[in-house]
């Protein structure tokens, strides 16, 4: 059974260490757990681990976060992957930090990553996880906020709930998506 696993970022190192590029953190995490690491290939950085009999194919895509959907159905095509087999890790700031939730379908909430898979796809169904990374932040400086480094204060919370995310993926892939939610979202 394969699955894509998709952490949505920027690339550059510019980026590192970024809110927005918390989706490329968990996968970096999740790889670096498994001992694998990511070759750069077409629309993305790629790398396939295993965990119980399954095939978790983590992606980060090359195509910055705007342009996503073009990253993530050309994986999914070309490894003929199945979209309830699709996760994509995003950030969220309308969630507060460490705070997550794991959901099959819904709006694009603002994000311009999962508005642009959306439009590829024609629809928006497809699993998401939304890591929290608060608002705290004035207003028309959002942009800023978002592209900013986590604080120290924020990093403890960080490493939890990427720690947490990889544990949520893996659950996803074994014991479906249902019973994963109703551990994550409560």
């Amino acid at each position: 059974m394969k699955y894509l696993i998709v952490g949505l970022g920027n690339i550059g190192s510019e980026y590192n260490q970024t809110r927005h590029n918390i989706g490329f953190d968990v996968v970096d995490y999740m790889a670096r757990d498994a001992g694998s690491s990511f070759s750069q290939q077409t629309h993305g950085d790629i790398t396939e681990i295993k965990f119980k009999g399954r095939t978790l194919i983590l992606l980060k895509p090359s195509t910055y976060m705007n342009l996503s959907g073009k990253a993530v159905k050309y994986w999914m095509e070309k490894h003929k992957i199945q979209p309830e087999n699709l996760l994509v890790i995003v950030d969220d700031l309308h969630l507060d930090l460490g705070k997550m939730r794991l959901r099959d379908k819904g709006s694009d909430g603002g994000h311009n990553g999962l508005k642009d898979i959306q439009e590829k796809f024609g629809h928006n169904n497809y699993v998401r996880l939304r890591m929290g990374i608060g608002k705290d932040f004035h207003p028309g400086q959002q942009v800023n906020y978002v592209l900013g480094k986590w604080k120290p204060n924020e990093k403890e919370a960080v490493e939890n709930m990427i720690l947490k995310a990889a544990t949520a993926i893996k659950n996803f892939s074994t014991i479906g998506l249902k019973l994963t939610m109703d551990g994550l979202n409560r």
